[in-house]
């Protein structure tokens, strides 16, 4: 699925959207540019989910951000990980069971993560608008 997000709003919207449709165990890996607007479309995920989206921020500096809801989000970021046992050294693993992984610069070690993970590509258009790419979904939705 390709579609062309202009604003922010948008860009969360089509995060509620694919966060209402996933189960416990799925890994949704986001790749893009610095400011294309990762963390906006996990916010619309993390309300999907029933998370509380006013507390999702980017865990550059935390590596991982743990968010409660209907099913639990577990946001990453890789950007600042030098190489996958720093990965291990967080026991990113124990996560892939019991909720939603969102996984920003997932790029960097995508052997890290199941075969089967969502992958959501931002690009940066102009200001406002985003092209943004999900494949991996199941049954095509």
């Amino acid at each position: 699925m390709i579609c062309t997000t202009t604003g922010r709003n948008r860009t969360m919207a089509l995060g509620r959207e694919l966060g209402v449709s996933l189960t416990a165990g799925a890994v949704v890996g986001l790749v893009g540019e610095m400011g294309c607007g990762k963390t906006v479309f996990v916010k619309g995920m993390a309300e999907g989910l029933g998370c509380d989206s006013k507390r999702v921020v980017s865990p550059t500096f935390t590596l991982i951000n743990e968010y409660s809801g209907r099913i639990n989000l577990y946001h990453f970021d890789l950007y600042r990980l030098g190489d996958i046992t720093e990965l291990d050294s967080i026991d990113y693993r124990k996560y892939l069971e019991g909720g939603v992984c969102a996984v920003e610069w997932f790029e960097r070690f995508p052997d890290a993560w199941p075969a089967d993970s969502i992958i959501v590509e931002l690009k940066y258009i102009s200001s406002l608008k985003r092209q943004i790419t999900i494949r991996g979904l199941k049954d095509g939705k």
